[in-house]
């Protein structure tokens, strides 16, 4: 007995049965990129010294009562510190034996070997690290090894299928994938600094894959695996690597002269925020905001102000105050580039030449007191900074806020007692008499930006008065 079956159902039958594969099609693949970049992904072991002695107790003996202390005594001889071992993963980026890996892997080692998949140890020495990055460069004494090429036009793109291998809890070669979730993440370090663009991916990095390569679906290395955000210890689906651009920068610094040198501009800098683009007259929040020019820098030699909105830096946007440390960091020291910004309600173009990193002063308000005034409609009083503050400062003039009334315009502003104010809209307040004037000025249901210093750091905030 024959069954009949109608064509749209046998239509449908057949699409059922052809799904599984048009969906495995679909799927990314591998395989091919793990066998061609496994060889040149190594397992890195540290050994440094300054670990707890081998017998001693988990804590400070002169922490316990003196009846007490007799019983965790030592007898014989003193104990003596055990070596600290820890590992990590990096990967060979040239047949003559270079090696990039995290800073923070290496860091304080005495003695750092590599291990290769087939299992072959060797010494490595530290060409050189750079800790504002967590990049480090090794070397071991071998040759026609295999090698990995690093992206070369940093054409990665949120929602690309990326993939990592290492060594994630000593589990050697392990291979993890996921899709990059965002590009140009900025994690600031502990001393502020932010010079690294992180990409973010859902891909699982453990404690081991420090240091190893993230991999685009082309067998190129697109980044470094370096940090993960979690509250247990493991994976959560948030890692970041430090981008390919950033890598052939300090590996070649490190490679050349063993050390890196980055671009600086000299300005301390800050976000916008909507009531500060309508100040600046911009139709959004955009840009980096120039709140202190640190004197005979880079970028007071070019012109530069407080007060300046830096749109484009070498022609490159900048969106957010984090973009500018990631455009800027990476230009040579000595090249000249242009600068896009808005000065009082204009746009500017003024042509920069990068200088070399260095440190900004660090200032600390003083408490002296100076004339006082009392009063005004943006319930503010304030005195004259005195000259010690002002040379401290490294400021020209200012007036001190003593008192903020509250639910005044400069309270809802986020004014503070303390705060010192160096300029009120486009006029400098170097005084109380010029202070008043400016505020004098201010027009009903304007916007204006406000410069001041709190805790030593040079900042800016909107005020927007009432109708």
């Amino acid at each position: 007995m024959t069954i009949k079956m109608p064509m749209p159902l046998l239509f449908l039958c057949a699409l059922l049965l052809m799904a599984p594969a048009l969906e495995a099609r679909n799927l990314p693949e591998f395989r091919d990129v793990v066998e061609q970049g496994s060889p040149a992904v190594v397992k890195i072991m540290v050994q440094s010294s300054g670990g707890r002695a081998s017998n001693a107790p988990p804590f400070d003996s002169e922490e316990i009562p003196e009846y007490l202390r007799r019983f965790f005594e030592y007898r014989g001889a003193p104990p003596q510190p055990r070596a600290r071992m820890s590992m990590g993963s990096g990967f060979i980026i040239s047949d003559d034996g270079y090696i990039v890996t995290n800073n923070h892997v290496v860091e304080g080692a005495d003695a750092v070997v590599v291990r290769m998949i087939d299992r072959r140890e060797f010494d490595a020495e530290v060409i050189g690290t750079d800790p504002r990055s967590d990049l480090a460069l090794l070397r071991i004494d071998a040759e026609d090894l295999p090698f990995l090429e690093l992206e070369p036009d940093d054409t990665l793109r949120v929602g690309e299928w990326v993939l990592a291998i290492g060594s994630p809890f000593g589990l050697d070669y392990s291979v993890t994938a996921g899709i990059v979730s965002a590009m140009g993440r900025s994690l600031p370090t502990e001393q502020g600094e932010n010079y690294v663009p992180f990409i973010q991916t859902d891909v699982a990095i453990n404690p081991g894959n420090s240091g190893g390569p993230l991999f685009n679906l082309d067998g190129e290395v697109v980044g470094v695996n370096s940090q993960i955000f979690t509250r247990s210890g493991g994976s959560i689906g948030l890692s970041f690597a430090i981008p390919a651009s950033v890598v052939r920068n300090v590996v070649e610094q490190l490679r050349e002269d063993g050390k890196v040198v980055r671009g600086w501009l000299g300005v301390t800098i800050q976000d916008v925020d909507r009531t500060l683009a309508e100040s600046f007259g911009l139709d959004r929040p955009q840009g980096a905001l120039v709140s202190q020019v640190a004197p005979d820098s880079p970028a007071g030699k070019a012109g530069l102000e407080p007060g300046d909105v830096i749109l484009t830096f070498d022609g490159k946007e900048i969106d957010s105050s984090a973009d500018l440390p990631h455009v800027v960091g990476l230009i040579a020291p000595g090249e000249t580039v242009p600068v896009e910004l808005i000065r009082e309600r204009k746009r500017r173009t003024l042509k920069v030449e990068v200088g070399g990193l260095d440190a900004d002063d660090s200032f600390a308000l003083l408490n002296d007191r100076g004339q006082a005034s009392d009063g005004n409609r943006l319930g503010l009083s304030v005195e004259t900074a005195p000259p010690e503050a002002l040379q401290r400062f490294g400021i020209s003039g200012g007036v001190v806020v003593r008192q903020v009334a509250p639910d005044s315009v400069a309270a809802e502003s986020g004014i503070v007692a303390g705060d010192v104010i160096t300029l009120l809209g486009s006029t400098p307040t170097k005084d109380v008499d010029s202070f008043q004037r400016a505020v004098g000025e201010l027009k009903a249901g304007e916007s204006v930006p406000v410069r001041l210093i709190r805790r030593g750091n040079p900042m800016f905030i909107g005020l927007k008065l009432p109708q």
